[in-house]
Parts: C-alpha cells; sequence; structure tokens
C-alpha cells in the first residue's frame, strides 16, 4: 500500500488475477488445514490482484473476514494476540492428532513436529497488533472530587 501503481494490461493481467484467485483459494483452505499458510497466500493475492485488477484488490482488503488481517499485516501492525492463540492452538491441535493417529513413520511424525515448530516461532515473531481503545464518551464529564 506504499505506492500505488497503475494495473497491467493484456494477458499478464489476466494471468495475475489468475494467480491470486488461486492464492486466495489455498489461503482460505489454509484457515482450515494448519500446515497450509493463510497469511503468504493472502498476501501473494494482494499483491497479484494490485498490480492487476483495482476491483479484486479492493474486495480482498476489504473483505470483512480477510481485509482487516491483510491490511493490519501489510502495514506493519501484526497480528491480534487472540488470533495468534487461536492459529498455535489449533496447528498443534491438528498436528499432533494427526502424526500420532494417522501418521506411523517417526520420520514423517518429525518432519511435522518440525513444520509446527517454524510455523509456531515465526507466528511469536510477528508484531502484536493491540488496537487502540476509543476514549469513553463519560471521560472526563464527571470528576471523583464533585
Amino acid at each position: 500500500m506504499k505506492t500505488e501503481r497503475k494495473p497491467l494490461e493484456g494477458s499478464i493481467r489476466a494471468l495475475l488475477i489468475v494467480l491470486g484467485t488461486l492464492c486466495v483459494a489455498l489461503g482460505v483452505l489454509g484457515i482450515f488445514l494448519p500446515v497450509l499458510p493463510t497469511t503468504p497466500f493472502l498476501l501473494l493475492a494482494a499483491i497479484c490482484y494490485a498490480r492487476s485488477s483495482k476491483r479484486f484488490y479492493h474486495w480482498l482488503i476489504t473483505n470483512r473476514w480477510c481485509g482487516v488481517y491483510i491490511r493490519n499485516y501489510r502495514e506493519g501492525r501484526g497480528i491480534p494476540l487472540k488470533l495468534k492463540v487461536l492459529t498455535i492452538l489449533l496447528l498443534w491441535l491438528t498436528i499432533v492428532s494427526t502424526a500420532w493417529l494417522a501418521v506411523s513413520e517417526w520420520w514423517l511424525r518429525l518432519i511435522m513436529l518440525g513444520i509446527a515448530v517454524g510455523v509456531t516461532i515465526h507466528l511469536v515473531k510477528i508484531k502484536t497488533y493491540k488496537p487502540k481503545t476509543k476514549p469513553s464518551p463519560l471521560a472526563g464529564k464527571y470528576d471523583s472530587s464533585e
């Protein structure tokens, strides 16, 4: 969102729209499959749409489910603590249950746990977004000395 470029034309534009749409689909899938990363796909979709279609880009960054998330991440504000905790919890729940219930090879379990550790470290290192609280409309109206 730093500089606004003019969208590309022709077949490159069409390719970027298709790629952006594929990235949105993979990002949405990543919400439900913890091994598939959501954030990189949504950010890549935003880049593709920014270069190809103002309409699709606007739709993505104003989307009620992921728009604020993408804007906060791209603008360096980070991810809310509640979302970080939920993501890490779901990640570990899914990885551990899959590793011990569906995978019998020890080396696959080790790879899955390594992925979980890597994703957890990445999420913890991302800045935690703290929304600014609005002052109460009554703040300052009533003084305790009265």
